[in-house]
């Protein structure tokens, strides 16, 4: 992990516009009929419904998704009691990651009072606004006390993060690290050094869980909590021990099988590691200095279990696993409370979620090939995404079970589809891609198997049943890889085209290509060289129905693929040219950009024929194409270069196709702005539409365009490259492309193939 330095930190709350966190408006405003809905009059109506039913804020209002992460400031990460104002920079940190990691909204609230009667009052008094609320850094034991009669005096969900977040994460790891290590929670002995917040209710949801209280010891700063002390408080008492033979961090942890650090840095030594029984686990979570370091506690006991609160050691404990998720299920359920049924559904279904197949994401994310539940990844990782679901999904169950909850969620499939969406990992389109594709799945050929990304996907498509994958490469490498990866290849077929066994199939192959381009010079010898090539071979295979559809792009040169495919396939015989075309789904729609790959400098009848392909791929993707050709001028201002190729191509469109909504040239604020387009140039086919589809002058604009989009907006999914125009379902890649872009792409390549076979009556 980098070293974050006290200049970084202060440029980047400070840059640009100060803070982390913005409001954004969820309406339109940019009219007066759009501020008097907003405002007055209009904003009466819906003030009226909740007079009659309070209820109703939940539907008018963004009071069902708005948490307030309230503070006083006693008790700041590890800065202690440095005031409401200075723990500001934290809130805005906790609103920031309930927003990117669950899509709440957050209103920071810092109150400068350190009573805990009146900060219960004034907590009370600005409730109505919120759908939850979310305790921060208040200092034991008055957290206590405040958590207490707010979630007893208050109708909404309710949580102090520094006691439950930790005590629900570390829970999860526990149940896991003690699955690997053999051993039963009841049986267990647990020493717990520190008693403060998170100590308390981390050891009280252990306890939950099956741990025995007589089995469990804590110590504070002046030694183990026991019964012959005087000087504890109710959350202490609960756990002191009736040993007597034991004072010490040093005298408690020998023969203990767990260990839980909620104190300081260094306060445990490898001999007391040493001291424990068999399989430890130690979960030393102080940070940013644990209570001994892992490289420490892994010299002293190879066989440990260890977590930590950091990310750069395995097995990290941390908070934002955990609350983004019960706040989710909370919200949308639009539960009363978050009750200990709700807490333990997110302790399993955390623990659960580390025992699946890792997703590839993360391995990435992390630099590994790929991660598999054991010692060393026990807690899944918080870029999991994979969390928004299963947690959120096992909190509104048990809201719902449990009986606090308001909203019953009916269709538990179309939540998750909800949730999936609501964090840009699924949209409307990409869900309707692979519906389609699995009803009818096909064989897809995978070019490049020895390619980590290739295979992953080849083995993901197969596991969304959308195609039956058929992967080109040497088998001995290729099984090597995936045993590397972790991947079964348990019915996917490896073709090693050029092996001895499939010498019948190369010559057949050949033969075929050399007749059909008899007239073009090829001769047999030439095309049976060709078939040793894994897109010549693989092509051959679409074009001989051994196959129905191909991919590749990873490691070849788009020049080389394109020549090869316009060899092999050919391009549909009512056109001259074949493009491609790529869908970005944004918040705003879904547009469909080309030629964004394969036509450099085209000309005006090549334009037309982007134009025309672009026409019927929007379609075959049930849109209706409302299409404007790019240029940097507008409606034949300037007469030269690439504006009169395009002017020239849509007179011509819009001569032979009348009823067709395109325009042009146009430079792309117009095309993008119907308003601005309409006023200025009320003469326009597209008035009054809303532009989706962008043909762009030149190879240049259009990739240029796309990975620009791409760069600025994050969230903004890219489907593509998308093939138009030639014979056969041959798609393409590029180097860049992750194994979910490849997924994408085959489910395309499969209905292309579905559809193919329709035209042509198979």
């Amino acid at each position: 992990m980098a070293k974050i330095t006290k200049e970084a930190a202060l440029l980047y709350h400070s840059q640009g516009k100060p803070g982390k966190i913005e409001v954004v408006p969820t309406k339109p405003y940019s009219t007066q009929t759009d501020l008097s809905l907003a405002y007055s009059p209009g904003v009466a109506e819906p003030c009226l419904e909740i007079e009659k039913n309070p209820q109703d804020a939940y539907k008018y209002t963004a009071k069902g998704n708005l948490v307030a992460v309230i503070s006083n400031g006693t008790a700041v990460l590890g800065l202690g009691d440095i005031g409401a104002l200075s723990g500001k920079p934290v809130m805005e940190g906790k609103g920031l990651l309930f927003k990117i990691y669950a899509g709440i909204d957050v209103f920071d609230i810092e109150v400068d009072e350190k009573d805990p009667d009146k900060f219960i009052e004034a907590v009370k008094a600005i409730a109505p606004t919120f759908g939850g609320i979310n305790l921060e850094d208040i200092k034991a034991p008055e957290c206590f006390e405040i958590e207490r009669r707010l979630k007893e005096e208050l109708d909404i969900p309710v949580m102090h993060d520094d006691q439950h977040g930790t005590a629900i994460i570390s829970s999860a790891g526990l149940i896991n690290a003690l699955q690997v290590a053999g051993k039963k929670i009841e049986n267990v002995k647990i020493v717990v050094n520190g008693a403060g917040a998170s100590a308390v209710s981390c050891t009280k949801l252990y306890v939950s869980l099956g741990a025995r209280l007589e089995n469990i010891v804590m110590v504070d700063s002046k030694g183990v909590i026991s019964k012959a002390r005087t000087d504890l408080n109710e959350q202490k008492r609960y756990f002191a021990t009736d040993r007597t033979d034991i004072h010490t961090l040093a005298e408690a942890i020998k023969g203990a099988d767990v260990f839980l650090g909620l104190s300081k840095g260094n306060v445990l030594s490898q001999d007391m590691v040493r001291s424990m029984a068999a399989s430890p686990i130690v979960f030393a979570l102080a940070n940013p200095t644990p209570e001994i370091s892992y490289e420490d506690a892994m010299a002293a006991r190879p066989d440990v279990l260890m977590a930590t609160g950091r990310s750069d050691y395995p097995n990290q404990i941390n908070n934002v696993i955990g609350f983004p998720y019960i706040f989710r299920g909370a919200l949308d359920t639009q539960a009363k409370a978050i009750n200990e049924e709700m807490k333990i559904a997110a302790v399993h279904a955390i623990a659960n979620l580390a025992k699946q197949p890792v997703p590839d994401v993360v391995n990435e994310a992390y630099h590994v090939n790929n991660f598999t539940f054991g010692p060393e990844y026990f807690i899944p990782k918080p870029v999991d995404p994979r969390l928004i679901t299963e947690v959120s999904i096992a909190v509104a169950h048990a809201a719902m079970k449990s009986g606090v909850a308001r909203k019953n969620i009916e269709d538990w499939d179309a939540y998750r589809t909800h949730l999936r969406e609501l964090m840009g990992q699924e949209s409307q389109l990409t869900r309707q891609l692979y519906d389609t594709a699995r009803r009818n799945p096909q064989r897809v050929v995978f070019a490049e198997g020895g390619h980590p990304n290739m295979l992953k996907a080849a083995v993901e498509a197969k596991a969304e049943g959308i195609c039956h994958p058929i992967i080109l490469g040497n088998e001995e490498r290729i099984e090597k890889l995936a045993h590397e990866l972790d991947l079964s290849l348990e019915g996917i077929e490896i073709v090693n085209l050029r092996h001895d066994r499939e010498t019948e199939r190369r010559e057949r192959y050949a033969k075929i290509l050399a007749e059909k381009r008899a007239r073009e010079g090829a001769t047999y010898d030439e095309a049976t060289d060709k078939m040793f090539e894994r897109n010549y071979f693989g092509m051959m295979m679409v074009e001989t129905g051994d196959a129905d559809a191909f991919i590749t792009g990873l490691y070849t040169k788009y020049s080389n693929t394109i020549k090869v495919a316009k060899e092999v396939i050919g391009i549909r015989p009512e056109y001259n040219h074949f493009g491609t075309m790529h869908i970005l789904n944004s918040k705003k729609g879904t547009y469909f950009l080309a030629d964004t790959l394969i036509n450099r400098h085209p000309d005006a009848s090549t334009l037309i024929d982007i134009a025309k392909l672009a026409d019927q791929t929007v379609r075959f993707f049930n849109h209706t194409p409302v299409i404007a050709m790019l240029s940097y001028s507008n409606f034949g201002s300037d007469q030269a270069g690439s504006p009169l190729k395009v002017h020239e191509a849509v007179a011509y469109m819009q001569k032979e196709y009348p009823e067709l909504a395109i325009d042009g040239e146009m430079q792309v604020n117009f095309a993008m702005n119907r308003e601005l387009r309409d006023a200025k140039y009320p003469f326009t086919r597209l008035k009054g539409k809303d532009v989706n589809t962008l043909v762009f002058p030149n190879l240049s604009s259009a990739n240029s365009g796309y990975k620009l989009i791409q760069a600025m907006t994050p969230d903004t999914e890219l489907i593509g490259p998308i093939q138009m125009g030639l014979n056969k379902p041959i798609h393409f890649t590029d180097i860049e492309s992750s194994v979910r872009d490849i997924v994408n792409i085959t489910a395309v390549a499969v209905i292309d193939a579905i559809v193919d076979k329709k035209k042509a009556g198979i």
